[in-house]
């Protein structure tokens, strides 16, 4: 849903930046790359020291990478798959970085294990989700449903954790975590019905 109706905006907002490292001479790939390292910086380093707002802030400058790389992609003409999947790659590796951070803060500074073990059952069914609709792609059909995309689960955690980090109860946090928890297990449930669908839709017109 945030995908939708915000990367539009964003994409205006960025071209000019885009364009400026194109003139530069800078890679889309690199651009990726440091990106993914920075938002895993800021989860890996940041959120196990406790600055989970000042972390936040460093992962959310890096996240806007996602952005800038593709629409440098596209200025150069080299918009294709080995582009799309890095980039996707290295999205399941900064997702990852996000909530492990949480869940070494909460388990060991953050002194909240119910925190910790919400956050590690979100990063297990995040992964599931984005793992259904790669699974699905690769055998010929789509999973574009859900309501807890990628990006819809990436700015809710990192709205919350940030505003944790500016002294809101940790139990909204807490909240915020089951209700995604919650929301990825439906997504997941969204996307299987899906692909099954498509695959006995298929079936059937082969028996014809």
């Amino acid at each position: 849903m945030l995908n939708k109706y915000a990367r539009a905006l964003f994409a205006a907002i960025f071209t000019p930046v885009a364009a400026l490292l194109v003139r530069l001479k800078v890679s889309p790939d690199a651009v990726t790359i440091i990106g993914t390292l920075g938002v895993a910086g800021g989860a890996l380093i940041g959120y196990p020291m406790g600055q989970l707002f000042w972390g936040t802030v460093v992962i959310t400058v890096f996240v806007f990478s996602d952005i800038i790389d593709g629409l440098m992609a596209r200025m150069i003409g080299r918009s294709g798959p080995w582009g799309a999947f890095l980039d996707s790659t290295l999205d399941r590796v900064g997702d990852g970085a996000v909530f492990a951070g949480i869940v070494i803060w909460f388990y060991t500074g953050g002194h909240n294990s119910f925190v910790a073990a919400m956050a590690l059952t979100c990063l297990v069914l995040g992964s599931v989700v984005s793992y259904a609709k790669a699974r699905a792609e690769g055998l010929g059909m789509t999973a574009n449903v859900g309501i807890a995309e990628r990006s819809d689960r990436l700015v809710v955690v990192l709205v919350a954790t940030g505003l944790v980090g500016l002294g809101i109860p940790v139990a909204v946090l807490a909240v915020v975590l089951v209700l995604l928890a919650a929301a990825s297990v439906v997504t997941i449930v969204q996307r299987v019905g899906t692909v099954r669908r498509q695959a006995m839709n298929g079936n059937l017109q082969a028996e014809r």
